[in-house]
């Protein structure tokens, strides 16, 4: 079977200084092996760090993969990157793509222009791809004028013009308001659906955007692939376990929870603005709440709620990986 994206044993190294300047060899793909289908909304999760971007980088081929190899709707990373790029486009999140003193306009069709689109052609698709992004009105304003939402939808637009067979998402909606953010998701999700030929590699750290858009979902944490399957599948490999959530006050020390049986996995996270600590367990036997509420009495923490939950991807990943994604 022929895949839209296929990776064999990738591996990236980059090498660094330490901060006592020695060099440091750091591992950003470890034999990363993935088969993305032709018409697949495919989704990489993982935190900052994890390998997404440089996973991204090779596939659209500007890094090379320090061993390994990986192919893009068959051709080789290494060997066919001029065939590759014909195909591709790429749109990353928070990118300053495009020229200040061009309009929204110019830009894409400029852009488009490096792909050889007729120009006729790609004036259509622009005016197309304007109205669906809610942004003719913004056709003729400086990009410089643009709002970082409105910016953001231009670059879908640019890398959607070219009508590519692949197309990379590395984080496309970082830092954008709930409203845009829901847009570009829907968008996204329409274009996959209407063209069974088309692929969509998106990388987030969004659990909730990887569980609404993705057929299926690859976890990866310090370059290596820990699981991949449909968000529902991933979901009932912790179903069996109860997921309790709690607000409590500050708590300084929380990490004890870690150590208590009958919790199989536990993380945390703080809102120093609101003085809380949230706590997420995975548990085996619910029998070992009770402890829990006692440990929270104990250090002089208040609790202000409760909530058991139904398995989500982060549950997945802090099950795999034993910690949350921050």
């Amino acid at each position: 079977m022929a895949y839209a994206i296929e990776t064999q044993e990738l591996t990236r190294l980059f090498k660094t200084k330490s901060k006592k300047g020695k060099k440091e060899i750091v591992k950003a793909l470890d034999h990363a092996n993935l088969k993305i289908n032709e018409g697949e909304l495919f989704g990489l999760l993982g935190p900052n760090g994890a390998g997404k971007t440089t996973l991204i980088k090779i596939l659209s081929t500007l890094l090379l993969p320090t061993s390994g190899d990986a192919w893009v709707n068959g051709h080789s990373v290494k060997n066919e990157a001029h065939k590759i790029r014909k195909e591709i486009n790429m749109v990353s999140g928070g990118e300053t793509s495009g020229y200040g003193l061009l309009t929204v306009r110019e830009n894409i069709w400029m852009f488009s222009q490096f792909y050889g689109i007729p120009s006729k052609i790609a004036k259509r698709r622009i005016d197309e791809l304007l109205v669906t992004m809610d942004l003719s009105d913004k056709a003729n304003a400086k990009v410089r004028t643009l709002s970082t939402g409105e910016r953001q939808k231009m670059n879908l637009v640019r890398g959607f013009v070219t009508d590519p067979t692949t197309i990379f998402l590395d984080e496309p909606t970082l830092g954008l308001d709930v409203n845009v953010s829901r847009q570009i998701r829907s968008f996204i999700r329409s274009w996959v659906r209407e063209q069974s030929n088309k692929t969509v590699l998106l990388t987030t750290h969004y659990m909730m955007e990887a569980d609404e858009l993705c057929d299926r979902v690859a976890i990866i944490d310090y370059g290596k692939i820990l699981a991949c399957d449909t968000p529902n599948n991933l979901k009932r490999t912790v179903g069996k376990d109860s997921t309790i959530r709690l607000e409590v006050s500050h708590m300084s020390q929380p990490k004890r929870f870690a150590q208590m049986q009958g919790i199989k996995n536990f993380s945390y996270s703080h809102d120093n603005e609101r003085t809380t600590t949230t706590l997420n367990f995975i548990i085996e036997d619910e029998a070992v709440v009770s402890d829990i509420m006692s440990e929270i009495v104990k250090n002089s923490s208040k609790i202000y709620s409760l909530r058991k939950t139904e398995p989500t991807l982060e549950d997945v990943f802090v099950s795999l990986v034993g910690r949350g994604l921050k």
